[in-house]
Protein backbone atom coordinates (compact mmCIF):
# COMPACT_ATOMS: atom_id res chain seq x y z
CA UNK A 1 0.00 0.00 0.00
CA UNK A 2 1.82 3.34 -1.13
CA UNK A 3 1.35 6.42 1.31
CA UNK A 4 -1.64 7.92 -0.04
CA UNK A 5 -3.25 4.86 0.60
CA UNK A 6 -1.80 4.31 3.69
CA UNK A 7 -2.42 7.70 5.11
CA UNK A 8 -6.11 7.67 4.18
CA UNK A 9 -6.35 3.92 4.98
CA UNK A 10 -5.36 5.34 8.64
CA UNK A 11 -7.23 8.49 8.58
CA UNK A 12 -10.78 6.19 7.86
CA UNK A 13 -9.85 3.87 10.59
CA UNK A 14 -9.36 6.09 13.31
CA UNK A 15 -12.91 7.45 11.70
CA UNK A 16 -14.79 4.70 11.74
CA UNK A 17 -13.55 3.02 15.09
CA UNK A 18 -17.05 4.14 16.72
CA UNK A 19 -19.12 2.76 14.22
CA UNK A 20 -17.44 -0.54 13.99
CA UNK A 21 -18.29 -0.72 17.96
CA UNK A 22 -21.57 -0.29 16.78
CA UNK A 23 -21.72 -2.43 14.14
CA UNK A 24 -19.96 -5.39 16.50
CA UNK A 25 -23.38 -5.63 18.50
CA UNK A 26 -26.01 -4.90 16.25
CA UNK A 27 -24.35 -7.02 13.80
CA UNK A 28 -23.84 -10.52 15.76
CA UNK A 29 -27.30 -9.76 17.29
CA UNK A 30 -28.53 -9.95 13.71
CA UNK A 31 -26.81 -13.27 12.73
CA UNK A 32 -27.85 -14.99 16.04
CA UNK A 33 -31.25 -13.91 14.78
CA UNK A 34 -31.26 -15.27 11.79
CA UNK A 35 -29.88 -18.68 13.26
CA UNK A 36 -33.05 -18.38 15.81
CA UNK A 37 -35.02 -18.03 12.30
CA UNK A 38 -33.55 -21.02 11.22
CA UNK A 39 -31.06 -20.39 9.14
CA UNK A 40 -27.17 -20.76 9.09
CA UNK A 41 -24.55 -18.49 9.08
CA UNK A 42 -23.99 -18.38 5.62
CA UNK A 43 -27.36 -16.57 5.32
CA UNK A 44 -26.48 -13.72 7.60
CA UNK A 45 -23.18 -13.10 5.86
CA UNK A 46 -24.38 -13.13 2.43
CA UNK A 47 -27.69 -10.76 3.30
CA UNK A 48 -25.12 -8.86 4.87
CA UNK A 49 -22.41 -8.37 1.89
CA UNK A 50 -25.21 -7.46 -1.07
CA UNK A 51 -28.03 -6.10 0.70
CA UNK A 52 -25.84 -4.12 3.12
CA UNK A 53 -28.72 -2.26 4.61
CA UNK A 54 -29.06 -3.17 8.69
CA UNK A 55 -32.64 -2.35 9.03
CA UNK A 56 -33.78 -3.85 5.74
CA UNK A 57 -31.98 -6.95 6.90
CA UNK A 58 -34.02 -7.44 9.88
CA UNK A 59 -37.41 -7.32 7.88
CA UNK A 60 -36.30 -9.43 5.15
CA UNK A 61 -35.23 -12.10 7.86
CA UNK A 62 -38.57 -12.16 8.79
CA UNK A 63 -39.98 -12.17 5.43
CA UNK A 64 -37.87 -15.03 4.29
CA UNK A 65 -39.93 -17.20 6.45
CA UNK A 66 -43.09 -16.17 5.41
CA UNK A 67 -45.02 -17.32 1.60
CA UNK A 68 -42.86 -15.27 -1.32
CA UNK A 69 -44.34 -11.82 -1.85
CA UNK A 70 -41.98 -9.80 -3.88
CA UNK A 71 -44.30 -6.71 -4.15
CA UNK A 72 -44.49 -6.55 -0.87
CA UNK A 73 -40.95 -6.80 -0.28
CA UNK A 74 -40.58 -4.01 -2.73
CA UNK A 75 -42.79 -1.62 -0.81
CA UNK A 76 -41.04 -2.08 2.46
CA UNK A 77 -37.75 -1.83 0.95
CA UNK A 78 -38.74 1.70 -0.79
CA UNK A 79 -40.37 2.95 2.62
CA UNK A 80 -37.30 1.67 4.76
CA UNK A 81 -34.27 2.99 2.25
CA UNK A 82 -36.27 6.36 0.99
CA UNK A 83 -33.79 8.08 3.01
CA UNK A 84 -30.74 6.80 1.02
CA UNK A 85 -32.39 8.80 -2.03
CA UNK A 86 -31.53 11.78 -0.23
CA UNK A 87 -27.88 10.69 0.54
CA UNK A 88 -27.34 10.38 -2.47
CA UNK A 89 -28.59 14.13 -3.98
CA UNK A 90 -26.60 15.36 -0.70
CA UNK A 91 -23.13 13.39 -2.33
CA UNK A 92 -23.62 14.05 -5.72
CA UNK A 93 -20.83 16.26 -5.72
CA UNK A 94 -18.39 14.54 -3.34
CA UNK A 95 -19.32 11.27 -5.24
CA UNK A 96 -18.33 13.05 -8.29
CA UNK A 97 -15.00 10.86 -9.41
CA UNK A 98 -13.44 9.24 -11.87
CA UNK A 99 -13.05 5.31 -11.81
CA UNK A 100 -14.64 2.10 -10.54
CA UNK A 101 -14.48 3.62 -6.78
CA UNK A 102 -17.13 5.88 -7.81
CA UNK A 103 -19.77 2.87 -8.49
CA UNK A 104 -18.46 1.32 -4.98
CA UNK A 105 -19.17 4.25 -2.99
CA UNK A 106 -22.82 4.33 -4.25
CA UNK A 107 -23.14 0.97 -3.60
CA UNK A 108 -21.98 1.08 0.12
CA UNK A 109 -23.56 4.23 0.88
CA UNK A 110 -25.33 3.27 4.19
CA UNK A 111 -25.88 5.70 7.07
CA UNK A 112 -23.00 5.65 9.12
CA UNK A 113 -20.44 5.88 5.99
CA UNK A 114 -22.52 9.06 4.53
CA UNK A 115 -22.72 10.56 7.81
CA UNK A 116 -18.77 10.30 7.86
CA UNK A 117 -18.66 10.83 4.66
CA UNK A 118 -20.42 13.86 4.65
CA UNK A 119 -19.42 15.82 7.65
CA UNK A 120 -15.91 15.12 7.35
CA UNK A 121 -13.38 17.51 5.61
CA UNK A 122 -9.85 15.23 5.52
CA UNK A 123 -6.59 17.29 5.90
CA UNK A 124 -4.85 18.29 2.75
CA UNK A 125 -2.31 15.92 3.04
CA UNK A 126 -5.36 12.80 2.56
CA UNK A 127 -6.77 12.45 -0.61
CA UNK A 128 -10.69 12.29 0.06
CA UNK A 129 -10.92 9.81 -2.34
CA UNK A 130 -9.41 7.27 -0.75
CA UNK A 131 -10.58 8.48 2.70
CA UNK A 132 -14.27 7.96 1.35
CA UNK A 133 -13.80 4.56 -0.62
CA UNK A 134 -12.01 3.09 2.80
CA UNK A 135 -14.78 4.46 5.21
CA UNK A 136 -17.25 2.93 2.80
CA UNK A 137 -15.00 -0.54 2.83
CA UNK A 138 -14.15 -0.84 6.33
CA UNK A 139 -18.10 0.06 7.02
CA UNK A 140 -18.85 -2.56 4.88
CA UNK A 141 -16.36 -5.14 6.71
CA UNK A 142 -17.25 -4.21 10.32
CA UNK A 143 -20.92 -5.07 9.17
CA UNK A 144 -20.58 -8.44 7.03
CA UNK A 145 -17.51 -9.99 9.88
CA UNK A 146 -19.90 -9.45 12.83
CA UNK A 147 -22.97 -10.52 10.67
CA UNK A 148 -20.77 -14.44 10.27
CA UNK A 149 -19.44 -14.14 13.45
CA UNK A 150 -23.25 -13.94 15.26
CA UNK A 151 -24.14 -16.75 12.45
CA UNK A 152 -21.12 -18.96 13.72
CA UNK A 153 -22.09 -18.04 17.67
CA UNK A 154 -25.85 -18.29 17.13
CA UNK A 155 -26.10 -22.30 18.40
CA UNK A 156 -23.80 -21.31 21.62
CA UNK A 157 -25.00 -18.12 22.67
CA UNK A 158 -28.31 -17.34 24.17
CA UNK A 159 -29.45 -14.18 26.23
CA UNK A 160 -31.67 -11.65 25.24
CA UNK A 161 -31.07 -9.45 22.41
CA UNK A 162 -33.90 -6.80 23.50
CA UNK A 163 -32.25 -3.57 23.60
CA UNK A 164 -29.21 -3.99 21.39
CA UNK A 165 -30.32 -2.49 18.46
CA UNK A 166 -30.55 1.06 20.25
CA UNK A 167 -26.49 0.80 20.47
CA UNK A 168 -26.74 2.31 16.41
CA UNK A 169 -29.65 5.28 18.03
CA UNK A 170 -26.23 6.22 20.71
CA UNK A 171 -24.08 6.40 17.90
CA UNK A 172 -25.98 8.97 15.54
CA UNK A 173 -26.88 10.91 18.52
CA UNK A 174 -23.07 11.47 19.21
CA UNK A 175 -23.00 12.26 15.20
CA UNK A 176 -25.83 14.59 15.10
CA UNK A 177 -24.56 16.70 18.14
CA UNK A 178 -20.75 16.27 17.27
CA UNK A 179 -22.47 18.32 14.09
CA UNK A 180 -24.56 20.03 15.30
CA UNK A 181 -21.59 21.65 17.24
CA UNK A 182 -19.96 22.70 14.74
CA UNK A 183 -22.04 24.53 12.91
CA UNK A 184 -21.84 27.90 12.27
CA UNK A 185 -25.87 27.96 11.85
CA UNK A 186 -28.19 25.75 13.09
CA UNK A 187 -31.17 26.02 10.79
CA UNK A 188 -30.61 22.52 9.28
CA UNK A 189 -30.64 20.25 12.65
CA UNK A 190 -33.85 22.50 14.02
CA UNK A 191 -35.30 22.22 10.48
CA UNK A 192 -34.81 18.65 11.08
CA UNK A 193 -36.03 17.77 14.51
CA UNK A 194 -38.79 19.98 14.33
CA UNK A 195 -40.38 18.52 11.16
CA UNK A 196 -39.53 14.69 11.72
CA UNK A 197 -41.42 15.34 15.71
CA UNK A 198 -44.39 17.01 13.76
CA UNK A 199 -45.07 14.45 11.14
CA UNK A 200 -43.79 11.15 13.37
CA UNK A 201 -46.73 12.39 16.16
CA UNK A 202 -49.43 13.03 12.39
CA UNK A 203 -48.60 10.40 10.95
CA UNK A 204 -46.95 7.46 13.23
CA UNK A 205 -43.27 5.56 12.48
CA UNK A 206 -44.29 4.02 9.30
CA UNK A 207 -44.65 7.22 7.29
CA UNK A 208 -42.77 10.21 8.69
CA UNK A 209 -39.41 9.26 7.83
CA UNK A 210 -39.94 9.53 3.52
CA UNK A 211 -42.64 12.56 3.75
CA UNK A 212 -40.01 14.18 6.10
CA UNK A 213 -37.14 13.84 3.92
CA UNK A 214 -39.74 15.20 1.48
CA UNK A 215 -41.27 18.15 3.07
CA UNK A 216 -37.42 19.25 4.71
CA UNK A 217 -35.54 18.85 0.92
CA UNK A 218 -38.62 21.29 -0.28
CA UNK A 219 -37.95 23.84 2.37
CA UNK A 220 -34.47 23.95 1.62
CA UNK A 221 -35.29 24.29 -2.08
CA UNK A 222 -37.48 27.39 -1.22
CA UNK A 223 -34.60 28.66 1.33
CA UNK A 224 -32.13 28.10 -1.93
CA UNK A 225 -34.19 30.19 -4.45
CA UNK A 226 -34.80 33.16 -1.91
CA UNK A 227 -31.16 33.13 -1.28
CA UNK A 228 -30.07 33.04 -4.70
CA UNK A 229 -33.06 35.70 -5.87
CA UNK A 230 -31.97 38.33 -2.59
CA UNK A 231 -28.27 37.86 -3.72
CA UNK A 232 -29.08 38.87 -7.13
CA UNK A 233 -31.37 41.68 -6.41
CA UNK A 234 -28.25 42.80 -4.05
Amino acid sequence: MDTVKSTAFKFALKKTLPIMTGFLFIGMAYGMYMHQEGFNFLYPTLMAFTIFAGSLEFVIANLLIHSFDPLSVLFLTLIINSRHLFYGISMLEKYNVAGWKKYYLIFGMCDESFSVNYATDPPKDIDQVWFMFYVTCLNQFYWVFSSMLGGLFGSIIHFNLKGLSFVMTALFIVLFVDQLLRENNHFSSLCGILVSSILLIVLGKELFLPLSMLLITGIFCIKENWRVKTHESN
